[in-house]
């Protein structure tokens, strides 16, 4: 099965192809405004990189969050509009994880930070066992200062949320922390297309009308409206 992964949780969109397991190609672009423009023309490059259509792809595999709310939005936005136009099946894959996953095999803990704005972040914590990543922390909006309640070994930290929290993490942790920007562990829409297939064929299979993107918490209109 053909199968397109599309990850826009971040200022760093990343889509990608994979055949069954197997990832065929990849294209990603960071961006300083939405990617709303640029999503379906980035879908298109990849097609064609992999030598295929769209109406070839039997599953759409997208990262549905934690988060960029926007970012998220269009990203599901798409994969439902693409699975529904062309009869193929959707699979949501948690956003942390993919991400952890394409920085690739680590000593010791690997940690998915996120900007989640207002002093926090989106984290989830990982460990690598027999070649696969374990999830040993679900992902939650902390603080800063919350990380070492939940990380209580060396650990890798991976995602945007390094580039405003570097410091403090050094202070926390010191050199327990290795720190890896969004630009040295940037999404991967091909791990995204992986991660769905192995998701389908564990038996997960979303439904097109009811899935939603993973927010972790209420968005500021769903706060302002109580």
């Amino acid at each position: 099965m053909w199968l397109l992964g599309i990850d826009t949780a971040t200022w760093t969109a990343s889509v990608g192809i994979a055949r069954d397991a197997e990832a065929v190609a990849e294209r990603t672009r960071r961006t300083e405004s939405s990617h709303a423009p640029t999503l379906i023309p980035l879908i298109a490059e990849v097609l064609s990189a992999a030598g295929i259509t769209m109406s070839d792809v039997g599953a759409v595999a997208v990262s549905a969050g934690p988060g960029s709310f926007t970012g998220l939005r269009i990203g599901l936005g798409t994969a439902k509009g693409l699975a529904y136009a062309n009869r193929a099946r959707i699979v949501a894959v948690p956003t942390l994880a993919a991400l952890a996953r394409a920085a690739g095999p680590r000593d010791g803990t690997v940690c998915s930070i996120l900007d989640a704005r207002k002093g926090e972040l989106y984290a989830a914590a990982f460990y690598w066992r027999n070649g696969g990543l374990v999830e040993c922390v679900p992902a939650q909006v902390v603080t800063p200062q919350q990380l070492p309640r939940i990380i209580t070994s060396p650990c890798t930290f991976i995602g945007d949320g390094v580039e405003p929290f570097g410091d403090r993490l050094r202070e926390l942790f010191g050199d327990g922390a290795t720190l890896m920007s969004l630009d040295q562990a940037p999404p991967a829409g091909a791990v995204v297309a992986q991660m769905g297939w192995e998701r389908l064929s564990a038996g997960v299979d979303d439904a097109l009308a009811s899935l939603e993107p993973h927010y972790a918490r209420p968005s500021e209109a769903e706060r302002k409206a109580g």
